[in-house]
């Protein structure tokens, strides 16, 4: 009887491959068309934007056909993909028997998937004759170039150039040092307010940073805090914001407002202080920071707070003595210098002929942006892609005449239009569905546009490099602020959007149908705008209960923050989930038949449970899962995914026997106390299959020392960040490590042996952060660390410290935690050619 069962079986398995022939040959010839199709899709979604420009309805409308027919497009193709790519994975007796399984579901989705590509093929035809009727100018000149992927436009060899990344870089200098002057005023003893007043784009933020950073302000206070207080805000973030900057302490996410003020108070009664309250737009934000304790004592010692706000009453409301401040607007000669550094930087200043008569041009240009530093510095980026005579006259002659805040509008839409491709245009617009003056990181930005397929495949260039280059380019333009660079790798790594320019991007983006933004604080009204125009991608801000109704069942993004108790929806199209601070609710059934999910997103969430399914996403590319606890254990599944490229976790992990996927750039594990049933061979095993990462951040308690056997396996390794060690008693020789090694970050409780001799060697190390060596010598040799900038030495003590001439010749910042047992410095740091920033920090406890 068995034997006969197993004969059906295998005679059934024989006769699977021609059935599934049979049923594919059906679509397949249906799915190259539709791929086709697609592609002139796309070629007039390009060539006919500047169309709906002009205020053609019927375009608009028509372009809104197109757009909603490419996506069902590429579902429908999906469709199909991911059939062949989840019965490919399927291989061998077994695999065949689980394909026959499933035959009969296959047919039908089949047979679905045809019945909708002919009706997309009769939509397409539709919108196209409805083109012809309307007399709409179909412009197919373009589509042999179109249908050709982008290379990066202009530029394709600019390098990330040290460009001046403030908005405002000159400008305000007597302004700068009247308000250090009355914050330093050592007469008055009283805690003080400067308030700062100016339009939105005046450069107000600009210049308190250029105070809060100047080494005057920085000797006369004792500590310092920064916080951006914004529309909407909430009192115990800006509190927890300042105590993190002041004691350097993380505070819990269940601790109380009064408890933080109190921490506060009690910490700065021995401080002169300054705090500055950026952006503030309520009159009453003081009395709020202040309500539960007063957190900012006056104990007489000259302690201030210094804020900027574009209104009158705000700068007034603030209960202490206040001095207001209206900033001005620059003058001709400022204005000029400002909108050069941007317009004509030095590093295209060598390409450029007749650069006086540019200069001439440039100045009657500067005027019309009235003194504006944001206008000046986006119109000046602007022109600096525009190096044409006749562009810049042209302009000069056409300019309407408009008050500040249009004129700030037609500068930003100028600007825009002037993008290099539609790609850039969407990564732009796309930044606006972060916060307002939210810090991007630009690497999650990165992985963000690369899931949304906004940055194109070129022959030279991987797609990260070229999405690298697009943050450039918006930088340069001045359309986003720089934060902050890696000093590691020379590249932007957090942005920022103005104001101004994300409720610009907000609007635009709308209007295009590409994204809508829906916040209950900052009165975005979303349901106008989805009965209006069907987004395909939102952005849900300070948001509870049922957020997405019947009317969005296409939505391929959704982007959330400070989300309470959230119930998601099935949402079967969704490429892209991007959520931090919330909690939600239905989230495994919600997720678990999204198969075109590339990004899977959850930052400090709760009530998360993933679903047991999660291997048949066979798209996803990132999973992303830092400070978010889940409910249940992470499926070993997850490591099948053959497109995984970036794994962030942070919950209780135990490695898989067996990994089917190794192509993984980036691994982000840190798991608790593990305890003795921890196996770390296991580890070891699975971290050897991982030849292909660029980026390791491992963090263990406790972490064993045979980790450290693993880079022998993984070459391509640039980012390496491993704690907590207890005992390291040695490292690996330097032939080791992978030489593409740029940042290197160690911590143990001890580290036995001098690592420097072994480090040293590391030809391309730029950054290292070593914490828990205390030995009797460090030395570093004449020829050691050629590539080091930045060291910082942390819990550390040695009896002798040698440092021999030669060593570390690009070293430029040092910081060096200090033992009470460490007490005298090398004498070769006078001879460390590069050095400019040394910081040294007492580990002694503070009184």
């Amino acid at each position: 009887m068995a034997e006969s069962a197993v004969k059906a079986v295998v005679g059934n398995v024989s006769k699977l491959a021609v059935w599934e022939t049979s049923l594919l040959c059906g679509v397949t010839g249906e799915v190259g068309f539709l791929k086709d199709e697609l592609k002139r899709l796309k070629c007039y979604l390009r060539s006919a934007d500047a169309k709906r420009k002009s205020g053609d309805e019927c375009v608009a409308t028509w372009l809104s056909q197109i757009r909603d027919v490419t996506y069902e497009s590429e579902n429908v193709i999906e469709a199909a993909d991911y059939m062949e790519k989840r019965n490919r994975l399927k291989n061998g007796f077994l695999g065949a028997i689980s394909r026959y399984a499933r035959l009969p579901s296959d047919m039908v989705t089949l047979h679905k998937v045809g019945v909708e590509i002919q009706r997309i093929r009769r939509k397409i035809s539709e919108i196209f004759d409805s083109a012809n009727r309307l007399n709409i100018d179909l412009d197919t000149s373009v589509l042999g170039k179109c249908c050709v992927e982008d290379e990066f436009p202009r530029g394709n060899d600019l390098m990330d150039q040290n460009f001046e990344d403030d908005v405002v870089i000159v400008g305000f200098e007597d302004e700068c040092q009247e308000i250090t002057d009355r914050l330093v005023d050592k007469e008055n003893n009283t805690l003080s307010a400067i308030s700062i007043v100016a339009m939105g784009g005046a450069g107000k933020t600009s210049l308190v940073r250029k105070i809060y950073t100047s080494s005057r302000v920085k000797e006369h206070f004792d500590t310092v805090a920064w916080v951006t207080v914004s529309q909407k805000f909430k009192a115990v973030d800006l509190l927890t914001s300042i105590v993190g900057q002041i004691m350097g302490a993380r505070v819990g996410f269940n601790i109380c407002e009064c408890e933080v003020g109190k921490e506060i108070h009690n910490f700065l009664l021995q401080k002169r202080f300054l705090i500055v309250l950026d952006d503030v737009w309520e009159t009453d934000t003081w009395e709020q920071i202040n309500k539960m304790v007063k957190a900012f004592p006056d104990v007489a010692n000259g302690s201030r707070v210094l804020l900027t706000t574009r209104k009158q009453d705000v700068a007034n409301h603030v209960q202490m003595p206040t001095h207001v401040h209206h900033l001005k607007k620059l003058d001709e000669e400022k204005s000029w210098e400002l909108f050069s550094s941007k317009a004509l930087p030095s590093y295209s200043r060598c390409a450029v002929c007749d650069v006086d008569e540019f200069e001439e041009l440039g100045k009657k240009l500067a005027k019309k942006c009235n003194g504006l530093p944001l206008a000046l510095a986006v119109f000046g980026g602007y022109l600096s892609k525009n190096l044409n005579r006749e562009t810049w006259i042209n302009i000069l002659l056409s300019w309407p005449s408009t008050k500040d805040g249009q004129m700030m509008r037609d500068i930003l839409a100028r600007s825009y239009n002037d993008l290099p491709d539609h790609y850039l245009r969407s990564c732009f617009l796309y930044v606006g569905a972060f916060p307002e003056d939210y810090e991007i990181s630009v690497s999650d930005l990165i992985e963000l546009w690369i899931a949304e397929c906004f940055i194109p495949h070129t022959p030279k260039h991987t797609l990260e490099e070229i999405a690298r280059k697009y943050v450039t380019e918006l930088a340069q333009r001045s359309l986003v602020q720089v934060v902050s660079r890696s000093r590691a790798h020379g590249w932007i790594e957090r942005i920022r959007i103005h104001d101004i320019l994300r409720d610009w991007c907000i609007e635009e983006a709308r209007e295009d149908g590409f994204l809508d933004m829906i916040d209950k604080t900052a009165c975005w009204d979303s349901a106008s705008s989805f009965e209006r125009t069907l987004s395909y991608r939102a952005s849900f801000q300070n948001f509870s209960g049922q957020i997405l109704q019947a009317t969005t069942p296409n939505l391929r993004t959704l982007v959330g923050f400070e989300l309470s108790s959230i119930f998601l929806p099935k949402l079967r199209f969704l490429r892209v989930l991007h959520i931090e601070n919330s909690d939600l609710e239905n989230f495994s059934p919600a997720i678990g038949g999204c198969i075109h999910l590339r990004c899977l997103r959850l930052r400090r969430c709760g009530n998360v449970t993933l679903p047991s399914s999660i291997e048949e996403l066979l798209y996803l590319q990132i999973i992303d899962l830092r400070k978010t606890n889940l409910d249940s254990t992470l499926p070993n599944s997850l490591w099948n995914i053959p497109t995984l490229r970036h794994v962030y976790l942070s919950s209780a992990f135990s490695s898989p026997r067996s990994v089917g996927h190794k192509e993984l750039q980036t691994l982000w594990l840190t798991c608790a106390s593990v305890g003795t049933k921890y196996r770390y061979h296991d580890m070891v095993t699975f971290l050897r299959k991982m030849r292909q990462l660029t980026t390791l951040f491992l963090v263990m308690k406790p972490m064993h020392a045979k980790i450290m056997n693993i880079f022998a396996y993984m070459p391509h390794l640039v980012d390496i960040h491993l704690a907590s060690f207890g005992v390291l008693d040695k490292l690996p020789e330097s032939n080791h490590f992978p030489q593409s090694l740029r940042h290197l970050y160690l911590e143990a409780d001890v580290i036995e042996l001098d690592p420097m001799p072994i480090l040293e060697k590391l030809p391309c190390l730029v950054v290292l952060e070593l914490s828990g060596y205390k030995g009797r010598t460090m030395s570093f040799s004449a020829q050691g660390f050629p590539r080091l900038q930045e060291l910082k030495l942390d819990n550390f003590s040695v009896e002798e410290w040698r440092m021999e001439v030669g060593t570390m010749p690009k070293l430029s910042h040092l910081k060096l935690w200090l033992c009470k047992e460490m007490w005298k410095l090398p004498n070769g740091l006078l001879h460390l050619p590069s050095l400019t920033n040394l910081k040294l920090v007492s580990k002694s406890p503070i009184s």
